[in-house]
């Protein structure tokens, strides 16, 4: 199970400060004028739809200055709370996209014929990194090693 948070992290590095910036951008640039227009709809005790309407086409092109105008009229309450919602339904999506971008099994994304099954060098002590018969990339068995030298080849020959 540990390969696949591993693999689902090292697939989305680059993911994570997309949506960290994307999610700044939504709450403030949508979720602070939303916020303001519902508080200034609603203070009269009856929700204006017009009113929220027009404050939100208006706030919607100041975004900073709306962050500024939530602080002075008290609605930062209704900001938190619109934030906390927006923040839920966000990461819900994250965490889906986050889980479909796990590896399947153990061995997603790795080159097969390769020397991944190897680490620190441990292949060197069998193969050569220099002159041989070729394995793979920086992989060769050695002609001149002492015991069995025997190769196994994999795959198909094709005559046209």
């Amino acid at each position: 199970m540990n390969y696949k948070i591993e693999g689902a992290i090292k697939r989305n590095r680059k993911n994570f400060i997309i949506f960290a910036i994307l999610w700044i951008f939504i709450a403030i640039v949508f979720v602070s004028p939303f916020s303001y227009s519902s508080h200034i709809a609603g203070q009269s005790g009856k929700f204006d739809m017009t009113l929220f309407i027009e404050t939100f086409t208006k706030s919607i092109a100041n975004p900073f200055v709306t962050l500024g105008n939530i602080l002075a009229s008290g609605a930062t309450s209704s900001y938190i709370s619109a934030l906390l919602v927006t923040t839920i339904f966000y990461s819900v999506f994250f965490f889906i996209g986050f889980v479909r971008s796990a590896p399947k099994n153990e061995y997603s994304d790795i080159e097969h014929g390769s020397s991944d099954w190897s680490q620190r060098g441990e292949q060197y002590q069998i193969l050569n990194r220099n002159k041989g018969i070729v394995l793979a990339e920086d992989n060769y068995l050695p002609v001149d090693k002492r015991g069995n030298v025997n190769v196994l080849v994999v795959g198909r020959i094709r005559f046209w």
